[in-house]
């Protein structure tokens, strides 16, 4: 039960504290954009978040003005765009990164995260691709955030893939200094991540039971600051209330050990 002292804390937090809600991340599948003719695939892939996440900026106003709490960021996480982009004929993915970049600021998101490769147990052609458009990529997006995963626990680390990271970071500090956007591409996520920078969404050594029925569909939920606290907003597209699918956000954390 709830106690006059609670409440104080509470009234603390926001007067002193200055509380926030870090962020609002929606996840959305892109693994059906794939297609032989990369303009073709960066069309798709344009128009599926702009669809999916027409409404994510007003739905966040909306939660801030209900509880009375900021929202930082509003953002969006996609599959690694390596997957996405390997259907294509085409060895520059830096035209992908573009379209995720068009489409975060036509919907108005702070971020757009997902052109990210998962290298820990071995280079697929299109994952070298993507590494080696990284530095464009970055040097011509504004809200574009990239990460390529190259060891786990499980997996090990793929030290081929570190040597070709420190060259990549190098390249992209020094195009993207030059053009006033220092950025860098971090070299470890987990396989199912739901947080920045260069987060990526939908992709995991397991399959959970729940997971087979939101493959195709998109997770939305707050994050606090660290891991926190995950709540439904918004239903999932040909679905009932939600809570499944922020259940398997939860699963998913819980066999990470988070």
């Amino acid at each position: 039960m709830i106690n006059s002292s609670e409440i104080l804390q509470t009234i603390h937090m926001f007067d002193q504290q200055h509380l926030d809600i870090r962020t609002i991340t929606m996840g959305i599948s892109l693994l059906d954009c794939a297609d032989p003719d990369p303009k073709a695939a960066c069309r798709k892939v344009y128009d599926k978040i702009c669809r999916r996440a027409q409404n994510l900026v007003a739905t966040g106003q909306t939660i801030e003005k209900e509880f009375g709490i900021p929202i930082v960021n509003k953002r969006v996480s996609v599959p690694p765009i390596s997957l996405v982009a390997s259907a294509s004929d085409t060895a520059d993915y830096a035209p992908f990164a573009a379209a995720l970049d068009k489409a975060a600021k036509t919907i108005g998101i702070n971020f757009i995260g997902g052109f990210s490769a998962l290298v820990q147990k071995g280079f697929t052609q299109s994952d070298r691709k993507l590494i080696a458009s990284i530095p464009e990529a970055l040097a011509t997006t504004d809200l574009v955030c990239s990460s390529v995963n190259v060891g786990s626990t499980k997996a090990g680390i793929n030290m081929d893939a570190v040597a070709e990271m420190g060259r990549v970071i190098k390249m992209t500090a020094r195009i993207t200094l030059t053009n006033n956007r220092t950025k860098f591409p971090p070299v470890g996520s987990q396989t199912f991540c739901a947080h920045f920078y260069g987060s990526h969404s939908h992709i995991a050594d397991f399959m959970l039971p729940a997971a087979k029925r939101y493959i195709d569909q998109w997770i939305f939920g707050f994050h606090t600051v660290g891991h926190g606290i995950i709540c439904p907003a918004v239903k999932p597209e040909g679905t009932g209330h939600g809570a499944d699918s922020v259940e398997l956000v939860r699963m998913v954390h819980g066999i990470h050990g988070e």
